[in-house]
């Protein structure tokens, strides 16, 4: 009875053994599967922080491993894709390129690969007070207040023309990784055609000055300024002649007379 009980113990035991070796091997094979299986693509990654309005080149970029499962149509897959183009916002180290943070950049300055279609880049010379005190930074956005003098009058009147708008540059920097103020000579505003005709305007008739927004505030209470209505035509009529009726008691008569 005992070897009995023996026997069957050292079956039970050497069935567990090798069931749990089968399974273990079973595992092993499915997750050496499995990883081979994900890492089978790469994408273009940032290799170092990279600031906007940069013309990327080899020493900013490599590939790295992805599933290929989570591969999207905006990823880039190829360096040769991405060498020459200028990246409209900043990029970190590590972070995946997409390519709507990237744009064409065929010739020229990188500016004007970042300037957003349909829309121009206008400078305006700008002091430390017009520049609100050198807090004025690349991705900024402001409003425009222009100011000038009645005519026949010593009063001013000022009135905000343009508001939120993006400042592409300062001086000659279209990106900054400082956040103490600078003063600068110039800003460099993103704006459309009408809003740069209304900007060129105003600074000749009199002064402009640039009003800090939070970034977050993107109510707008001025109208984007429209074309003023055509003048009326006035018809003036020559008459060369005119008539005169004359009454006398209960006769009428009428006398026309020539200029």
């Amino acid at each position: 009875m005992k070897a009995r009980t023996i026997i069957t113990l050292i079956f039970s035991l050497g069935t567990a053994v090798l069931a749990a070796f089968l399974a273990n091997n079973w595992i092993s094979e499915r997750l050496g599967a499995s990883e081979n299986t994900m890492l089978t693509g790469h994408v273009v990654i940032a290799v170092t922080d990279i600031q906007a309005g940069t013309k990327l080149d080899a020493a900013h970029v490599k590939l790295a491993p992805l599933p290929e499962e989570s591969i999207t149509e905006g990823n880039f897959t190829n360096l040769e894709d991405v060498i020459g183009q200028v990246t409209s916002q900043p990029l970190y180290n590590g972070e995946i390129l997409i390519k709507r943070r990237l744009s064409q950049h065929a010739s020229g300055s990188p500016l004007a690969a970042v300037i957003e279609k349909g829309k121009r880049a206008l400078t305006v010379r700008v002091d430390d007070v017009i520049g609100v005190a050198g807090f004025l930074l690349p991705g900024s956005h402001v409003d425009v207040v222009s100011t000038k003098r009645q005519s026949g009058g010593q009063n001013t009147i000022s009135r905000t023309i343009v508001e939120n708008l993006k400042v592409l540059a300062v001086d000659q920097t279209v990106s900054s990784d400082k956040n103490d103020p600078v003063i600068v000579r110039a800003v460099t505003l993103e704006v459309s055609p009408r809003q740069a005709e209304h900007i060129v305007k105003a600074t000749e008739e009199g002064k402009v000055q640039l009003t800090l927004r939070n970034p977050l505030d993107l109510a707008e209470q001025v109208p984007e300024p429209k074309p003023a209505p055509a003048a009326k035509k006035t018809v003036s009529r020559n008459w060369s002649q005119y008539r005169v009726d004359i009454i006398r008691g209960t006769d009428k008569s009428r006398a026309v007379f020539s200029k």
